[in-house]
């Protein structure tokens, strides 16, 4: 699913118990994390919840490396919010993740208002997680 797609449905839905019950939809298209990837390094420190990104790197159309996520989390909530971050960032470059502004995309979606402090918390570390992510490839690269 893009992120398209997902704006698209969110303004089909008027209540915020049916976009929660979108959002924890979408979290159970998330394909499986396995058992391995379940590790400490892949752990996302600073969530409330647990939250596991892994991340490989494939060749680019560009010549460019594309990174690719797997998530996973023990909060069904979460993990709705790993499938939509990952809509978003899953198979860009470096450059493109670190110009994409992720969280201005779910302050558009209207999760300010509606994401507990802890719950925005874990977002923003996700985020960092796969922007560091990002910097460590392009330093890599240079």
């Amino acid at each position: 699913m893009t992120i398209d797609e997902i704006r698209d449905n969110f303004e089909l839905l008027d209540e915020w118990d049916d976009r929660y019950r979108y959002v924890i939809e979408l979290g159970r298209t998330l394909a499986p994390l396995p058992d391995e990837e379940h590790s400490a390094a892949n752990k996302v420190q600073g969530c409330a919840s647990q939250v596991w990104l892994s991340r490989r790197l494939e060749p680019g159309a560009g010549g460019e490396q594309v990174l690719r996520f797997l998530g996973d989390s023990d909060a069904h909530i979460v993990r709705g919010l790993i499938a939509i971050l990952l809509s978003l960032l899953d198979g860009k470059t470096a450059r493109e993740i670190l110009a994409t502004d992720a969280i201005a995309v779910f302050d558009e979606l209207g999760f300010a208002e509606h994401l507990t402090p802890q719950r925005s918390n874990g977002l923003r570390s996700m985020v960092e997680r796969i922007r560091a992510d990002a910097r460590d490839v392009l330093a890599a690269a240079s």
